[in-house]
């Protein structure tokens, strides 16, 4: 298992839309994927109803989790997702 701690960059958080992009990026990984606040009880990435009832926002910081092969480079992907502004692009 591997673990990063990013920020979340999407202006308005992880709200319905850059939800659904994070679980669909999620689940075509493959991969075993956990998602919460430092410290906090973690969320199955996949859940879209759980990304969204965990609240999270701009500026939160997450942990992920990835299991399996190939996890660093899933971690990176997903990281990478997490620390751009979905928002912005969007706009």
């Amino acid at each position: 298992m591997m673990e990063r701690t990013v920020t979340i960059a999407s202006g308005h958080g992880l709200h319905a839309r850059p939800a659904k992009l994070f679980t669909q990026a999620v689940a075509a990984s493959g991969h075993k994927v956990t998602i919460g606040r430092p410290g906090g009880s973690p969320v199955n990435a996949a859940s879209i109803l759980g990304i969204i009832a965990a609240g999270f926002e701009n500026g939160d910081e997450v942990v992920l989790d990835v299991e399996g092969d190939e996890s660093e480079r899933v971690l990176g992907e997903l990281s990478e997702f997490l620390t751009t502004d979905h928002d912005e692009a969007a706009g």
